[in-house]
Protein backbone atom coordinates (compact mmCIF):
# COMPACT_ATOMS: atom_id res chain seq x y z
CA UNK A 1 0.00 0.00 0.00
CA UNK A 2 3.13 2.50 0.43
CA UNK A 3 4.90 1.87 -2.33
CA UNK A 4 1.87 2.26 -4.65
CA UNK A 5 0.94 5.33 -2.59
CA UNK A 6 4.49 6.51 -3.30
CA UNK A 7 4.38 5.75 -6.20
CA UNK A 8 1.12 7.52 -7.53
CA UNK A 9 1.75 10.26 -5.30
CA UNK A 10 5.57 11.22 -6.09
CA UNK A 11 6.53 14.63 -5.39
CA UNK A 12 3.63 15.15 -3.11
CA UNK A 13 4.73 13.15 -0.39
CA UNK A 14 6.79 14.81 2.54
CA UNK A 15 7.99 11.85 3.93
CA UNK A 16 6.21 8.62 5.79
CA UNK A 17 6.40 5.94 8.53
CA UNK A 18 5.95 2.30 7.96
CA UNK A 19 4.52 -0.57 10.39
CA UNK A 20 4.77 -4.19 9.54
CA UNK A 21 5.33 -7.76 10.62
CA UNK A 22 9.04 -9.10 11.31
CA UNK A 23 10.12 -9.66 7.67
CA UNK A 24 7.70 -8.31 5.73
CA UNK A 25 9.16 -4.90 4.66
CA UNK A 26 10.09 -5.73 1.34
CA UNK A 27 13.07 -3.27 0.83
CA UNK A 28 13.48 0.20 1.08
CA UNK A 29 11.29 2.84 -0.27
CA UNK A 30 12.11 6.34 -0.87
CA UNK A 31 11.19 9.16 2.37
CA UNK A 32 9.57 6.48 4.52
CA UNK A 33 11.21 5.14 7.64
CA UNK A 34 10.38 1.27 8.25
CA UNK A 35 9.16 -0.15 11.58
CA UNK A 36 9.07 -4.07 11.87
CA UNK A 37 7.46 -5.06 15.06
CA UNK A 38 5.23 -7.94 16.86
CA UNK A 39 1.94 -9.72 15.64
CA UNK A 40 -0.09 -11.10 16.51
CA UNK A 41 1.03 -10.03 20.18
CA UNK A 42 2.26 -6.34 20.65
CA UNK A 43 5.72 -6.11 21.14
CA UNK A 44 8.53 -3.32 22.17
CA UNK A 45 8.73 -2.61 18.81
CA UNK A 46 4.70 -1.89 18.77
CA UNK A 47 4.92 0.80 21.47
CA UNK A 48 8.38 2.13 19.50
CA UNK A 49 6.30 2.45 16.17
CA UNK A 50 3.24 4.21 17.69
CA UNK A 51 5.79 6.57 19.58
CA UNK A 52 7.34 7.30 16.17
CA UNK A 53 4.13 7.97 14.12
CA UNK A 54 2.96 10.31 17.09
CA UNK A 55 6.12 12.01 17.01
CA UNK A 56 5.76 12.35 13.36
CA UNK A 57 2.34 13.78 13.94
CA UNK A 58 3.71 16.52 15.93
CA UNK A 59 5.30 18.31 12.68
CA UNK A 60 1.93 18.04 11.02
CA UNK A 61 0.16 21.25 10.39
CA UNK A 62 -2.98 22.24 9.26
CA UNK A 63 -2.20 22.59 5.79
CA UNK A 64 -1.03 19.09 5.64
CA UNK A 65 -3.05 16.27 4.62
CA UNK A 66 -2.22 12.88 6.34
CA UNK A 67 -2.71 9.89 4.84
CA UNK A 68 -3.49 6.87 6.52
CA UNK A 69 -2.89 3.02 4.79
CA UNK A 70 -4.34 0.15 6.97
CA UNK A 71 -4.57 -3.34 7.25
CA UNK A 72 -5.21 -6.07 9.13
CA UNK A 73 -2.65 -6.48 12.30
CA UNK A 74 -2.51 -2.81 13.15
CA UNK A 75 -3.88 -3.88 16.00
CA UNK A 76 -0.74 -5.38 17.26
CA UNK A 77 1.31 -3.85 15.32
CA UNK A 78 1.15 -0.17 16.64
CA UNK A 79 0.32 -0.04 20.21
CA UNK A 80 0.09 2.37 23.18
CA UNK A 81 -1.36 0.97 26.21
CA UNK A 82 -3.38 3.59 28.37
CA UNK A 83 -1.48 4.92 31.38
CA UNK A 84 -1.30 2.06 34.17
CA UNK A 85 -1.34 -0.68 32.03
CA UNK A 86 2.19 -2.23 30.93
CA UNK A 87 3.22 -4.38 27.94
CA UNK A 88 3.70 -7.58 30.00
CA UNK A 89 0.02 -7.18 31.17
CA UNK A 90 -0.94 -6.14 27.54
CA UNK A 91 1.04 -8.82 26.26
CA UNK A 92 -1.04 -11.53 28.27
CA UNK A 93 -4.08 -10.25 27.94
CA UNK A 94 -3.89 -10.62 23.97
CA UNK A 95 -2.47 -13.86 24.56
CA UNK A 96 -5.34 -15.24 26.46
CA UNK A 97 -7.90 -13.71 23.84
CA UNK A 98 -6.04 -15.64 21.18
CA UNK A 99 -6.26 -18.69 22.78
CA UNK A 100 -9.93 -18.44 23.69
CA UNK A 101 -12.40 -19.26 21.21
CA UNK A 102 -13.19 -15.17 21.01
CA UNK A 103 -13.50 -13.84 17.75
CA UNK A 104 -11.69 -10.68 16.14
CA UNK A 105 -14.63 -8.50 16.99
CA UNK A 106 -14.35 -9.56 21.16
CA UNK A 107 -10.69 -9.63 21.01
CA UNK A 108 -10.55 -6.25 19.47
CA UNK A 109 -12.97 -4.71 21.66
CA UNK A 110 -10.84 -5.61 24.99
CA UNK A 111 -7.85 -4.16 23.01
CA UNK A 112 -9.39 -0.97 21.86
CA UNK A 113 -10.06 -0.17 26.03
CA UNK A 114 -6.75 -0.91 27.13
CA UNK A 115 -5.13 0.99 24.17
CA UNK A 116 -4.76 4.79 24.04
CA UNK A 117 -4.76 5.40 20.64
CA UNK A 118 -7.24 2.52 19.28
CA UNK A 119 -10.98 3.43 18.99
CA UNK A 120 -10.50 6.21 17.43
CA UNK A 121 -8.52 7.92 20.24
CA UNK A 122 -5.38 8.41 17.32
CA UNK A 123 -7.41 11.07 16.18
CA UNK A 124 -6.90 12.98 19.49
CA UNK A 125 -3.12 13.60 17.89
CA UNK A 126 -4.10 14.81 14.08
CA UNK A 127 -4.60 18.49 15.29
CA UNK A 128 -6.15 20.22 12.39
CA UNK A 129 -5.01 18.68 9.41
CA UNK A 130 -7.22 16.90 6.29
CA UNK A 131 -7.07 13.12 7.37
CA UNK A 132 -7.74 10.15 5.01
CA UNK A 133 -7.41 6.22 5.99
CA UNK A 134 -7.42 3.89 3.28
CA UNK A 135 -8.09 0.51 4.93
CA UNK A 136 -7.72 -3.29 3.51
CA UNK A 137 -10.39 -4.97 5.92
CA UNK A 138 -9.74 -8.45 7.69
CA UNK A 139 -12.66 -8.25 9.93
CA UNK A 140 -15.71 -10.96 8.61
CA UNK A 141 -18.79 -9.35 8.22
CA UNK A 142 -17.56 -5.97 6.74
CA UNK A 143 -17.57 -4.16 10.80
CA UNK A 144 -15.08 -1.75 9.73
CA UNK A 145 -14.89 -0.04 12.97
CA UNK A 146 -13.31 -3.17 14.23
CA UNK A 147 -10.55 -2.85 11.54
CA UNK A 148 -6.87 -2.62 13.65
CA UNK A 149 -9.40 -2.58 16.40
CA UNK A 150 -10.63 0.70 15.13
CA UNK A 151 -7.56 3.02 14.91
CA UNK A 152 -9.53 5.17 12.90
CA UNK A 153 -13.18 4.91 13.74
CA UNK A 154 -15.47 6.19 16.53
CA UNK A 155 -15.93 2.85 19.49
CA UNK A 156 -19.59 2.61 20.33
CA UNK A 157 -18.16 -0.15 22.60
CA UNK A 158 -19.07 0.09 26.40
CA UNK A 159 -18.00 -0.51 29.83
CA UNK A 160 -20.24 -3.64 30.12
CA UNK A 161 -19.59 -5.48 26.17
CA UNK A 162 -15.95 -5.21 27.99
CA UNK A 163 -16.91 -7.11 30.93
CA UNK A 164 -19.55 -9.37 29.28
CA UNK A 165 -16.46 -10.57 27.16
CA UNK A 166 -14.09 -11.29 30.51
CA UNK A 167 -16.62 -13.09 31.85
CA UNK A 168 -17.54 -15.07 28.73
CA UNK A 169 -13.96 -16.34 28.28
CA UNK A 170 -13.29 -16.57 31.85
CA UNK A 171 -10.20 -14.21 31.35
CA UNK A 172 -7.87 -14.22 34.25
CA UNK A 173 -6.79 -10.20 34.23
CA UNK A 174 -5.36 -8.28 37.17
CA UNK A 175 -7.18 -5.45 38.99
CA UNK A 176 -5.54 -3.39 37.66
CA UNK A 177 -6.44 -4.22 33.78
CA UNK A 178 -10.41 -5.25 35.35
CA UNK A 179 -10.63 -1.51 37.01
CA UNK A 180 -9.45 0.14 33.39
CA UNK A 181 -12.07 -1.88 31.48
CA UNK A 182 -14.95 -0.98 34.04
CA UNK A 183 -13.76 2.64 33.39
CA UNK A 184 -13.78 2.72 29.73
CA UNK A 185 -16.18 4.52 28.04
CA UNK A 186 -17.05 4.55 24.06
CA UNK A 187 -14.99 7.26 22.22
CA UNK A 188 -17.25 9.34 19.34
CA UNK A 189 -15.42 12.34 18.19
CA UNK A 190 -13.68 11.22 15.17
CA UNK A 191 -11.70 13.70 12.53
CA UNK A 192 -10.88 11.17 9.83
CA UNK A 193 -12.43 10.19 6.60
CA UNK A 194 -12.42 6.16 6.09
CA UNK A 195 -12.41 4.37 3.03
CA UNK A 196 -12.48 0.78 3.01
CA UNK A 197 -10.75 -0.85 -0.75
CA UNK A 198 -10.76 -3.97 -0.15
CA UNK A 199 -11.76 -6.94 2.37
CA UNK A 200 -12.70 -11.08 1.85
CA UNK A 201 -14.85 -10.36 -0.69
CA UNK A 202 -12.34 -9.33 -3.03
CA UNK A 203 -10.21 -12.54 -2.30
CA UNK A 204 -13.29 -14.76 -2.74
CA UNK A 205 -14.50 -13.35 -6.10
CA UNK A 206 -10.52 -13.32 -7.15
CA UNK A 207 -10.42 -16.85 -6.46
CA UNK A 208 -13.71 -17.89 -8.33
CA UNK A 209 -12.50 -15.60 -11.16
CA UNK A 210 -9.41 -17.51 -10.80
CA UNK A 211 -10.98 -21.14 -10.61
CA UNK A 212 -13.19 -20.32 -13.83
CA UNK A 213 -10.34 -19.24 -16.13
CA UNK A 214 -8.93 -22.96 -14.92
CA UNK A 215 -12.25 -24.54 -16.58
CA UNK A 216 -14.16 -24.82 -13.11
CA UNK A 217 -17.02 -24.07 -11.66
CA UNK A 218 -17.05 -21.75 -9.31
CA UNK A 219 -19.34 -21.54 -6.31
CA UNK A 220 -18.66 -19.38 -2.87
CA UNK A 221 -19.83 -20.76 0.12
CA UNK A 222 -19.65 -18.00 2.16
CA UNK A 223 -18.08 -15.04 3.29
CA UNK A 224 -18.25 -15.02 6.57
CA UNK A 225 -16.69 -18.20 7.65
CA UNK A 226 -15.80 -17.74 11.86
CA UNK A 227 -16.47 -20.84 13.61
CA UNK A 228 -14.13 -23.36 14.91
CA UNK A 229 -10.98 -24.30 12.50
CA UNK A 230 -10.94 -28.40 12.35
CA UNK A 231 -15.15 -28.09 12.13
CA UNK A 232 -15.03 -25.50 9.15
CA UNK A 233 -12.54 -27.97 7.58
CA UNK A 234 -14.77 -30.83 7.73
CA UNK A 235 -17.85 -29.00 6.97
CA UNK A 236 -16.03 -27.65 3.38
CA UNK A 237 -14.65 -31.04 2.66
CA UNK A 238 -17.91 -32.66 2.98
CA UNK A 239 -19.11 -31.23 0.04
CA UNK A 240 -16.46 -33.42 -2.16
CA UNK A 241 -19.35 -36.56 -1.59
CA UNK A 242 -21.89 -34.68 -3.00
CA UNK A 243 -23.19 -35.16 -6.86
CA UNK A 244 -21.11 -32.78 -9.43
CA UNK A 245 -21.66 -31.91 -13.03
CA UNK A 246 -17.77 -31.18 -14.67
CA UNK A 247 -15.27 -29.83 -12.23
CA UNK A 248 -16.09 -27.82 -9.53
CA UNK A 249 -14.42 -25.20 -6.90
CA UNK A 250 -16.08 -24.19 -3.58
CA UNK A 251 -14.51 -21.15 -2.05
CA UNK A 252 -15.54 -20.17 1.25
CA UNK A 253 -13.54 -16.95 2.67
CA UNK A 254 -13.18 -15.52 6.63
CA UNK A 255 -11.08 -15.65 9.91
CA UNK A 256 -11.78 -19.07 11.86
CA UNK A 257 -10.89 -19.60 15.43
CA UNK A 258 -8.52 -22.15 16.85
CA UNK A 259 -9.04 -23.80 20.54
CA UNK A 260 -5.71 -23.84 21.84
CA UNK A 261 -6.04 -26.97 23.71
CA UNK A 262 -2.02 -28.88 22.80
CA UNK A 263 1.27 -27.55 22.87
CA UNK A 264 2.13 -27.86 18.96
CA UNK A 265 2.90 -25.83 16.09
CA UNK A 266 -0.23 -24.60 13.72
CA UNK A 267 -2.51 -21.65 12.31
CA UNK A 268 -6.30 -21.87 11.67
CA UNK A 269 -5.33 -22.62 7.89
CA UNK A 270 -3.64 -25.62 8.49
CA UNK A 271 -5.92 -26.99 11.02
CA UNK A 272 -8.50 -26.43 8.57
CA UNK A 273 -6.24 -28.45 6.13
CA UNK A 274 -5.37 -30.87 8.62
CA UNK A 275 -9.35 -31.63 9.51
CA UNK A 276 -10.52 -32.15 5.84
CA UNK A 277 -7.91 -34.17 5.26
CA UNK A 278 -9.81 -37.05 7.12
CA UNK A 279 -12.93 -35.93 5.95
CA UNK A 280 -11.77 -36.60 2.38
CA UNK A 281 -9.35 -39.29 2.94
CA UNK A 282 -9.25 -42.24 0.18
CA UNK A 283 -11.14 -39.69 -2.03
CA UNK A 284 -9.96 -39.27 -6.16
CA UNK A 285 -9.90 -36.10 -7.59
CA UNK A 286 -10.29 -34.26 -4.60
CA UNK A 287 -7.72 -30.99 -3.19
CA UNK A 288 -8.04 -29.13 -0.61
CA UNK A 289 -6.12 -25.90 0.42
CA UNK A 290 -6.44 -23.01 2.70
CA UNK A 291 -4.21 -20.09 3.25
CA UNK A 292 -3.81 -16.86 5.11
CA UNK A 293 -4.06 -13.58 2.90
CA UNK A 294 -0.69 -12.48 4.65
CA UNK A 295 1.37 -15.07 3.44
CA UNK A 296 1.71 -16.31 7.16
CA UNK A 297 -0.43 -18.45 9.55
CA UNK A 298 -0.40 -18.75 13.10
CA UNK A 299 3.13 -18.23 14.25
CA UNK A 300 4.75 -20.56 11.79
CA UNK A 301 6.39 -19.63 8.06
CA UNK A 302 3.42 -21.45 6.23
CA UNK A 303 0.43 -19.42 4.72
CA UNK A 304 -1.80 -22.38 5.26
CA UNK A 305 -1.95 -25.87 3.98
CA UNK A 306 -2.64 -28.48 1.21
CA UNK A 307 -4.47 -31.62 1.20
CA UNK A 308 -5.47 -34.31 -1.11
CA UNK A 309 -7.75 -37.98 -0.54
CA UNK A 310 -4.07 -39.48 0.01
CA UNK A 311 -2.98 -37.22 2.65
CA UNK A 312 -4.43 -39.43 5.86
CA UNK A 313 -3.61 -42.21 4.00
CA UNK A 314 0.04 -40.82 3.79
CA UNK A 315 0.15 -40.28 7.67
CA UNK A 316 -0.84 -43.34 8.86
CA UNK A 317 1.47 -44.69 6.69
CA UNK A 318 4.51 -42.38 8.85
CA UNK A 319 2.47 -44.07 12.16
CA UNK A 320 0.62 -40.03 12.59
CA UNK A 321 -2.56 -39.94 14.42
CA UNK A 322 -3.49 -37.38 12.30
CA UNK A 323 -6.31 -36.42 15.11
CA UNK A 324 -4.05 -36.84 17.71
CA UNK A 325 -2.16 -33.95 15.83
CA UNK A 326 -5.38 -31.85 15.54
CA UNK A 327 -5.90 -32.37 19.32
CA UNK A 328 -2.29 -31.47 19.61
CA UNK A 329 -2.91 -28.09 17.26
CA UNK A 330 0.38 -29.51 15.99
CA UNK A 331 -1.11 -29.28 12.43
CA UNK A 332 1.82 -27.88 11.30
CA UNK A 333 4.49 -30.72 11.90
CA UNK A 334 1.67 -33.42 10.60
CA UNK A 335 1.19 -31.25 7.09
CA UNK A 336 4.62 -30.58 7.01
CA UNK A 337 5.69 -34.63 6.83
CA UNK A 338 3.09 -35.31 3.91
CA UNK A 339 5.02 -31.74 2.05
CA UNK A 340 1.38 -30.63 2.86
CA UNK A 341 2.68 -27.00 3.87
CA UNK A 342 1.70 -23.75 1.56
CA UNK A 343 4.43 -21.58 1.77
CA UNK A 344 4.41 -18.25 -0.27
CA UNK A 345 6.45 -15.60 1.88
CA UNK A 346 5.13 -12.20 3.03
CA UNK A 347 2.21 -11.15 0.70
CA UNK A 348 2.23 -7.20 1.48
CA UNK A 349 -1.95 -7.28 2.17
CA UNK A 350 -4.45 -8.85 4.42
CA UNK A 351 -8.01 -9.47 3.94
CA UNK A 352 -8.92 -12.78 6.11
CA UNK A 353 -8.38 -16.54 4.53
CA UNK A 354 -9.57 -18.77 1.97
CA UNK A 355 -10.17 -22.25 1.80
CA UNK A 356 -11.27 -23.74 -1.59
CA UNK A 357 -12.23 -26.95 -1.90
CA UNK A 358 -11.49 -28.47 -5.52
CA UNK A 359 -13.34 -31.74 -7.30
CA UNK A 360 -13.77 -33.38 -10.54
Amino acid sequence: MARISNDVLADKVYKGIIVTKYGHAQGAIDKFEIIEAGHPTPDENSLLGARRILSFLEEVSEQDTVLMLLSGGGSSLVELPVDGVTLEELQDTTKQLLYSKADITEINTIRKKLSAIKGGKFSRYIKDAKTYAILLSDIVGDNNAMIASGLTYADESTAEDAIAIVNKYGLKLSERIYQILQRSTPFLDINIENYVVGSVKELCYSAARHARELGYTAKILTMDLTCEAREAGRWIASFARLEKEGPTALIAGGETVVNVIGNGLGGRNQEIALSAALEIKGMDNVVLFSIGSDGTDGPTDAAGGIVDGATALELEKLGIDAEKMLRENDSYHALKAVNGLVITGATGTNVNDVTVLLCR
